[in-house]
């Protein structure tokens, strides 16, 4: 099984989950299959290439919502020191946060699916685990954050999701820039 197959099927959480945790879960691989698809047939060069006018490739955004899934799932379970604090960060902080969006020397597009896969697996294992979609946590220290808000675990995978939706679709442009291809339609 690819990277992007094992993204399209129905996780086995999701079967057992039921209401809101079946939804999410659902939605969840969906959006998923979505950001893979579009990776489909490509080489690792073309994987890293820009399209448009802007820094983002293809590895490079599945290299992003891999890492915020990651960092925020983390969030849920240890809460916002595993965000650290972004009112602190330097320029090289600021420089290494900026590599989720490039295929650096050494990525590979099967690698990058992979562990967005692994990624998937374990948030996939969280929503249908937690005891409470309702317990919340501050969030980190950031200029974008209200001093003193607070996120519930709810809120982080709908959050998960909309990242996920929202650079799916920036893909879809950047594939059909680079070849033609369309994910639908």
């Amino acid at each position: 099984m690819t990277s992007t197959e094992s993204t399209t099927h129905t996780p086995a959480h999701a079967t057992a989950a039921t209401g809101e945790r079946a939804d999410l879960l659902g939605m969840l691989a969906k959006h998923r299959h979505m950001l893979c698809f579009t990776t489909r047939d490509l080489t690792d060069e073309q994987a890293g290439l820009r399209t448009t006018a802007s820094e983002l490739c293809l590895g490079g955004l599945v290299k992003h919502v891999t890492s915020v899934e990651r960092k925020w799932v983390d969030f849920i379970l240890e809460g916002p020191a595993a965000m650290g604090d972004f009112t602190t960060m330097t320029e090289a902080d600021w420089a290494r946060r900026a590599d989720d969006f490039r295929m650096l020397p050494g990525d590979t597009l099967a690698g990058v699916l992979d562990n967005y896969a692994e990624v998937g697996r374990r948030t996939d294992e969280l929503v249908a685990t937690l005891p409470d979609l309702d317990a919340s946590q501050p969030l980190p220290k950031a200029p974008w954050f209200e001093p003193g808000e607070r996120w519930s675990a709810r809120r982080v995978l709908m959050h998960i999701l909309s990242e996920t939706a929202q650079h799916s679709g920036h893909a879809d442009i950047i594939r059909e820039s680079l070849d033609g291809a369309k994910s639908m339609g």
